[in-house]
């Protein structure tokens, strides 16, 4: 194995530059750890954008894995395979609908979310051909495709990769008004994120999502939550949008659902909006494959106990109390739900960046974003010591800057 100088040279020289990591190698993880190449061990508060909510090598969800591989892992969807109809059931149970698209990547869940706005509207609601019209969120991150990054405000995101595909409408995110004036005849669905997880944890408005609900019921529109960072149990619920006492027409999932293991996302809804697509209108080699679904029922399994839920709740209690504690010691605000952190850098003391460098000398990981800003996202299943240690690391980065 390449030692870690090795390895960043095989990077740089091999990898294309569309990411800037920290300079550590990971080579093993258990739980809320990482261990680098050189041994040296590291306490993951990032989770891979909440993919890792189980932390690594959970080993429930490995010895599923490993029967699972000894059975089958691929048969297409052209046929049937034996994992495939109890885990659409039993992840349409967990949130309370009646039907799942298993896809791969969270960007496929709402690509798939969009497609199926878009041919309810055709269909259902009798939008004329060609014209419909879905609201969304300025701030919003939702991936990395050609059509979701036309409908980004991120410069990065967004700047050399248009010509982009119409139909979007941005509104400012947290502000239903704007969404009420958005909303006309065309329009099919509004698409946005419960929290918003890249533009900085951003937390809306607590009347936000209702007033949301109340205003697409009434003009017969559909509401799509992304909930591939904020579901599955990162803010101390299944899902985000029961904080507001509010149920989606669709849910997007991801990450979590593949356990840490494998690439994993579904869209969930009733047969009333699903049931539109018919066979050859949408498809996926690997959606829905064999491993995924097992893995994704043990997670479902996992989810439905309520326990994952109660520790985000209880430590992201802990969390936000004592991130509380340092605005004003380097810290200008916090936000977050649960076990998820958005916390904005006072730039006398560094840019985000800066402070997810210094953490890493500390043996912590985090990821900056938006320049100042930077997030907390440990594993659901970190010990409460482990993250009160994180965050004596951040104070004592803070207070070292």
């Amino acid at each position: 194995m390449p030692d870690a100088a090795d390895h960043l040279a095989l990077v740089d020289a091999h990898v294309a530059h569309n990411y800037a990591p920290l300079p550590v190698v990971a080579a093993r993880g258990s739980g809320a750890w990482v261990t680098d190449v050189a041994g040296d061990r590291y306490l993951d508060c990032l989770a891979a954008y909440s993919a890792l909510n189980f932390g690594h090598s959970h080993p429930e969800l490995l010895a599923t894995a490993r029967d699972q591989l000894e059975r089958l892992t691929l048969i297409s969807r052209a046929f049937h395979h034996d994992e495939l109809g109890p885990f659409a059931a039993e992840l349409a149970a967990l949130v309370g609908k009646e039907m799942v698209l298993p896809m791969n990547t969270g960007a496929e869940a709402v690509e798939t979310g969009i497609k199926v706005a878009r041919k309810w509207g055709y269909e259902v609601k009798g939008v004329a051909p060609d014209r419909a019209k879905i609201v969304v969120m300025a701030g919003n991150f939702h991936g990395r495709t050609t059509t979701i990054v036309g409908f980004s405000d991120d410069p990065e995101a967004r700047d050399g990769f248009g010509p982009f595909t119409p139909g979007f409408v941005t509104v400012p995110y947290g502000d239903a008004d704007a969404v009420a004036r958005a909303v006309d005849g065309d329009t099919v669905a509004v698409l946005l994120e419960p929290i918003q997880g890249e533009a900085g944890v951003i937390v809306p408005p607590p009347e936000f999502l209702p007033a949301v609900r109340r205003i697409c019921s009434a003009q017969d529109v559909l509401l799509v939550a992304d909930e591939v960072q904020s579901g599955l149990g990162r803010t101390g619920a299944t899902l985000a949008c029961e904080h507001s006492h509010v149920e989606a027409d669709l849910y997007l999932l991801g990450k979590a659902l593949g356990g840490g293991i494998v690439p994993a996302s579904a869209v969930v809804g009733d047969a009333d909006v699903l049931g539109v697509l018919r066979p050859g209108q949408h498809g996926s080699t690997f959606g829905g494959n064999p491993l995924a679904c097992a893995i994704g029922r043990t997670v479902v399994r996992m989810l439905a106990t309520g326990t994952y839920q109660q520790r985000a709740r209880d430590l992201g209690a802990r969390l936000h109390a004592r991130l509380g504690e340092l605005v004003g010691s380097g810290v200008t605000a916090v936000r977050g739900v649960g076990l998820w952190a958005g916390i904005d850098i006072d730039p006398r003391v560094g840019t985000g960046r800066q402070i997810c460098a210094r953490l890493l000398q500390h043996r912590v990981l985090a990821k900056d974003t938006h320049g100042q800003t930077i997030r907390l996202a440990p594993p659901l299943v970190i010990e409460q010591s482990d993250l009160d240690w994180a965050l004596d690391q951040l104070a004592a980065v803070l207070a070292e800057s």
